[in-house]
């Protein structure tokens, strides 16, 4: 067989969405032409597609060290990168692509995916235009823009593009996912639900569109929309820790916002068990998030019990360690909205050792101590930021 015949059906098996036999193809030819740029070219696409990372970018770099000057390696190369997780390397890949082949479309919507991947919006934006502007009908690179605009803050400019993208495509996924976005950042809740079910239609396997769909049907709820709107408003930074000495009164500031993080945590935990137990969208929830929101919605319950019974007897210790009951809602729910599993582990600890704090506390009849748990329960947002802050800062390091 040819090598012409070869890279065609290599060709073919991968429109067929056949990577392994692919492979095969592809590697019979290498080994009577182990320097065929094509070659190990589709055989890093294959490799790709098969979720072999190091092998794919290893012979995409092969690829690019055979013909430094043909922009097609490179293209490879930072799909490459890009399915990897290293978006900096797929930016410049398709950097040194463009820069031989300009007029390649998907080069460009291969570096507003880089760059909504490393969350660069406006080059992201700025991408996506350029290669809009090569090709004007590319419904990718419209929803790209729409999913850059819109976590760039521009409303109307990313429901435009989202718009668009369905235009061009009405059975794209990504132009329903961008859609989708734009209308959960700046829309209705309920349009979002629509858009992210659509995708699901299209692309069973899409978790990112399962999640956003779940956050559509959560924030639906007037109140949960609300808590959650506030939440994210009043985060307070770390650094506010240093403005206690100097002043006090920022201590009402603290509580309040702990207040406030507490409430829309409580909600989401109402708002999810409601989910998870409804016929049409129970699938949406694996069995640890609905354990999590019911420990969350039992825990609000158990310390109001506790803080009537302490009233009812006169045990203050018994009424404060209600209280810290109540607040371990916060560090639950801060571990388990972790994703890195050292941090979300280290939260659960700190959970699980304020709820031992309250207990001890109760039965010594130490209302300081059940207290300090309370207070420490309702800080755990400033002790998840730190964690999750430590916990990445070694994980850099590490690599």
């Amino acid at each position: 067989m040819t090598t012409a015949a070869a890279l065609d059906r290599a060709r073919t098996l991968l429109g067929l969405n056949r990577p392994a036999e692919a492979e095969r193809e592809l590697r019979g030819l290498l080994a009577q032409e182990p320097e065929n740029v094509d070659g190990h070219a589709f055989l890093s696409v294959a490799l790709t597609r098969q979720g072999r990372a190091a092998e794919a970018i290893g012979e995409a770099a092969e690829a690019v060290r055979l013909a430094p000057d043909h922009w097609f390696p490179h293209y490879v190369s930072g799909h490459a990168y890009h399915r990897a997780g290293y978006p900096d390397e797929a930016v410049a890949a398709a950097r040194t692509c463009l820069a031989l082949h300009p007029e390649h479309a998907p080069a460009w919507e291969l570096l507003a995916r880089a760059h909504v991947h490393a969350e660069q919006w406006p080059q992201a934006a700025d991408a996506a235009r350029r290669g809009l502007a090569v090709d004007p009908e590319n419904a990718g690179l419209a929803a790209l823009l729409a999913v850059a605009l819109t976590g760039h803050g521009d409303a109307a400019g990313a429901k435009e593009a989202a718009g668009r993208a369905l235009g061009l495509d009405p059975e794209s996924a990504l132009a329903h996912l961008a859609h989708g976005r734009a209308q959960l950042a700046f829309g209705s809740p309920a349009e979002a639900a629509h858009a992210f079910r659509e995708v699901l239609r299209l692309s069973p396997g899409f978790d990112q569109a399962r999640d956003l769909l779940v956050a559509a049907l959560k924030r639906r709820n007037p109140v949960y929309r609300l808590l959650a709107r506030l939440r994210g408003r009043f985060s307070g930074g770390w650094r506010m820790l240093f403005l206690l000495p100097a002043v006090p009164p920022v201590i009402a500031l603290f509580v309040l916002i702990a207040l406030l993080h507490w409430a829309a945590w409580v909600a989401e935990a109402v708002t999810t068990l409601r989910l998870a137990r409804a016929t049409a969208t129970r699938l949406l929830f694996d069995g640890g998030q609905a354990r999590t929101a019911l420990v969350c919605c039992c825990l609000p319950a158990a310390g109001a019990a506790l803080l009537v019974t302490g009233v009812a007897t006169a045990q203050e210790a018994v009424g404060v360690a209600g209280a810290a009951v109540m607040a371990l809602v916060t560090p639950v729910q801060e571990a388990a909205h972790t994703s890195a599993p050292r941090a979300r582990a280290v939260l659960y600890g700190y959970a699980i050792l304020l709820g031992l704090a309250a207990a001890l506390a109760a039965l010594l009849s130490s209302a300081t101590a059940a207290l300090l748990a309370a207070y420490a329960g309702l800080a755990g947002i400033w002790v998840a930021a730190g964690v999750r802050r430590l916990t990445r800062t070694r994980a850099t390091n590490a690599v």
